[in-house]
């Protein structure tokens, strides 16, 4: 069963390799939900999408053996980056089964992390089978999308670093695809409904080298009869947020003249 722990470890293993991304807030949706609404914007991760995140996670755990023989994934575009992104970091081979009539940006980006891509017909072929069968003909490890532990574990650090950005929240909302994301997110969750005092997050780095997101600390106050909401955003992120006082002109997100990235842009209202 999947821990806090396996979730804290996985944080340990991303931990200057994936983007801290920001959490952002709108006061429109706020007044619109009626909540203090805490945005994850995971659209800003590496590769595009919090696949990342699980992805390099299991990879990361593999021995000598294992990377020498290589991966194989299969999906039609976010797991198919973020397996190819972590292989590429990790010098491990990768081999994504991917749909030929995927979007042509998202086969170009798998392709241009270094990853071969075997494509096949969605309407005729089973991708999962086509995939198993490689990776026993390779004897290449499989990297499923969502149903693993260390998948789910490496997901579930987007909920972490939220309740550690966020404070303690009344509601939880993850999209639910194959289950990987929500499931983790439930365990952070549910270990910080339980609680003993002790946050349920790690501890944040003082420095983010590399260009990489900057956590901002806001306030954890809370509006008497309001409630706090938190979710895991993904593509409508920015175009929710453009109407709060943290747009930067500068295509970066900013918060109270503090930039997430160096670009030192002040906020604007």
């Amino acid at each position: 069963m999947l821990s806090l722990d396996d979730v804290r470890d996985a944080a340990a293993r991303l931990d200057g390799v994936a983007h801290r991304t920001p959490v952002l807030r709108s006061r429109t949706l706020d007044g619109v939900v009626g909540a203090e609404v805490h945005l994850k914007a995971e659209c800003f991760q590496r590769g595009g999408a919090f696949k990342f995140r699980g992805a390099y996670t299991l990879i990361s755990t593999l021995d000598a053996v294992q990377r020498a023989a290589g991966v194989v994934a299969f999906s039609s575009g976010n797991h198919a980056q973020a397996v190819a992104l972590a292989s590429q970091l990790l010098g491990v081979r990768a081999a994504i089964v991917m749909p030929e009539d995927a979007p042509a940006l998202k086969l170009a980006a798998t392709r241009g992390y270094g990853a071969e891509v075997v494509t096949y017909d969605r309407y005729r072929d089973d991708r999962a089978a086509i995939a198993a069968d490689l990776a026993a003909e390779r004897g290449a490890v499989l990297v499923p999308p969502f149903d693993h532990p260390l998948i789910m574990a490496g997901q579930a650090t987007a909920a972490l670093e939220l309740f550690d950005e966020a404070g303690r929240l009344d509601t939880l909302l993850a999209p639910i695809g194959g289950g990987g994301l929500v499931a983790g997110c439930a365990t952070v969750a549910a270990a910080s409904i339980r609680g003993s005092g002790r946050s349920v997050s790690s501890p944040r780095p003082a420095t983010t080298p590399g260009g990489r997101w900057r956590p901002v600390t806001g306030s954890r106050s809370r509006s008497p009869g309001r409630s706090r909401t938190g979710s895991r955003s993904r593509r409508r992120a920015s175009s929710r947020s453009r109407s709060s006082s943290a747009w930067c002109p500068r295509s970066c997100w900013c918060r109270t003249a503090s930039c997430w990235t160096p670009c030192g842009s002040p906020s604007t209202a």
